[in-house]
């Protein structure tokens, strides 16, 4: 049910995204004719400067560009397709949007500091659960949380806590339980271990990779922690400037680098840099 013709959870065909005209601001291309497929079970890592498209690839897949948010200027398919889960994104009519997103668990980059302020840990676990159905047994659902926060390594004395009491890595722990709360066939995390601690870093990248081997979920994988990539990824992806530039094992491409960006990280990495955010800005 959640493969496409051909077997895989997602496929890009010749994908083109751009942000419409808003205000001031012109028309801006933020993907150009990108095609790549992820397997069944896969984790593709994904890699790329700033700007360079990846957090919107994300929001597309995730189906979160879909939902309609008064304030937000929402990445539109303009050419070729994405289709994840046997799901055709572009024109998919609204009334299908919400279903389709309960199949994808979708981290995004700012999750865990835009966790309801006003809602505990087992609330917020719970809250994509009772969105689908608001009858759903409170014991079942109690269950389910539990399970769910230790799945992520935290204590159940944590259920009662609000975000404020957490620290950045509970609280980036708690968002994952929530994205993956509903059993998601696709996980797509934008920067899951950003702006945490190494010791929890660490702890998180074991976590996907566990949930992975447990769960049948395939995943994509934002993030420029090239050990976290390297623990969890099959395969990496690169993107520069809105275009694929590489794709394979996190080996074959660094191994043989021929994008100037390309050369460029597999350079960092030869220096010992484990986080390659000083490579953030797209070169010239």
């Amino acid at each position: 049910m959640h493969r496409t013709a051909h077997g895989y959870p997602v496929v890009l065909s010749d994908l083109s995204i751009e942000y419409p005209p808003h205000g001031a601001s012109p028309a801006h291309v933020a993907l150009h004719g990108v095609s790549l497929t992820l397997a069944p079970g896969e984790v593709l890592g994904l890699l790329g400067s700033a700007g360079s498209g990846k957090s919107t690839l994300a929001k597309v897949i995730s189906g979160a560009a879909l939902e309609p948010r008064s304030a937000d200027v929402r990445p539109v398919i303009t050419g070729g397709e994405a289709t994840v889960l046997g799901r055709r994104l572009r024109g998919l009519p609204k009334r299908k949007v919400s279903e389709f997103r309960f199949h994808v668990g979708y981290l995004a980059q700012d999750a865990s500091s835009t966790l309801p302020s006003d809602r505990n840990v087992a609330e917020i676990i719970g809250a994509p659960i009772l969105e689908r159905d608001h009858r759903y047994n409170r014991k079942a659902l109690a269950t389910r949380v539990a399970t769910m926060l230790d799945g992520v390594r935290l204590p159940l004395g944590m259920l009662e806590k609000y975000p404020f009491e957490l620290s950045s890595g509970q609280r980036q722990r708690v968002a994952l339980a929530r994205a993956l709360v509903l059993g998601p066939s696709l996980l797509v995390a934008d920067e899951p271990t950003a702006g945490i601690d190494l010791s929890v870093r660490d702890a998180v990248a074991q976590l996907i990779g566990d949930l992975r081997d447990h769960h049948t979920f395939s995943a994509v994988i934002i993030s420029h922690d090239l050990p976290v990539l390297r623990s969890t990824a099959d395969r990496i992806a690169v993107l520069d400037r809105g275009e694929l530039v590489a794709i394979g094992t996190i080996d074959e491409v660094f191994d043989d680098p021929r994008h100037p960006y390309v050369m460029a990280l597999a350079g960092a990495l030869d220096d010992g840099h484990a986080i390659i955010d000083d490579l953030a800005e797209p070169l010239a």
